[in-house]
């Protein structure tokens, strides 16, 4: 028998036994005692008493193993030529202050922040700041029309969106703030902060639509001022992130 034979018929035969021999792979901050079970209606939950951090596992955790200097993530834009390396001791430091900016907001655990943002580095900090203090964070696709956008903010309810001033698409530059005012003053939601991360091809003019004094704020300027945030314990069954699909469905950690 094969060794992926001999996994598929552990799985099969005792699915609780194998999926306990891999939770033990994982680091988590309260190893579940109860491997699965059944909610008051019915739906099975895996590791439902367990207590992790999916930011922790993607940074911190190969940090403390020894893979500091390892790169982590590579940016290469053909659009824009530029290339960056982090290694995951500079991500998790970038990550974490970008964590402690949304908590100096008022973010902490369950709360829900959209990232509207394009393809760079800033937008995979930002989600996984979100994972870190236990946030909900929902991507929508940077460039997407404002009714878009309008429809997700009334439905996630979001006390921050993440943005960026443009996008860039070939040779076409979108700005973005033009579209976030706009999906703002549509929907019946208003979220308290738009934190934007500055783009040197377009920046653009925070607070200067709708009459809200203090609402944008500029993202450098709000990384500089904070502080590296912890990672915060969640239930292996708290969400992580919404995902609009057809239909809307909703990750778990």
């Amino acid at each position: 028998m094969s060794a992926y034979q001999k996994e598929f018929e552990q799985a099969k035969n005792n699915p609780e036994k194998f999926w306990e021999e891999q939770a033990k792979a994982i680091e988590w901050y309260k190893f579940p005692k109860s491997i699965l079970q059944k909610d008051e209606n019915g739906i099975d939950r895996w590791y439902a008493d367990g207590q992790l951090n999916t930011c922790f596992l993607a940074l911190d955790y190969h940090v403390i193993n020894g893979r500091a200097e390892q790169i982590a993530l590579i940016y290469d834009s053909p659009v824009t030529g530029q290339k960056q390396h982090y290694t995951y001791q500079a991500l998790t430091d970038q990550v974490a202050r970008t964590a402690g900016m949304l908590a100096d907001m008022g973010i902490s655990k369950g709360d829900r922040v959209i990232i509207y943002m394009p393809m760079i580095p800033e937008a995979v900090m930002a989600m996984l700041a979100c994972a870190r203090l236990g946030a909900i964070h929902s991507v929508v696709f940077g460039g997407f029309a404002a009714n878009e956008l309008a429809i997700r903010l009334e439905d996630a309810e979001p006390k921050v969106i993440m943005t960026a001033s443009c996008g860039i698409e070939v040779q076409k530059i979108i700005p973005y703030m033009p579209m976030v005012n706009k999906a703002i003053m549509d929907s019946r939601w208003k979220p308290e902060k738009v934190i934007v991360l500055q783009r040197e091809q377009c920046p653009a003019e925070l607070n200067s639509s709708l009459g809200v004094e203090d609402r944008d704020l500029d993202w450098s300027l709000q990384l500089e001022k904070s502080t590296a945030h912890d990672c915060v314990p969640v239930n292996a069954n708290d969400p992580l992130y919404v995902l609009y699909t057809h239909p809307t469905s909703r990750c778990r950690r």
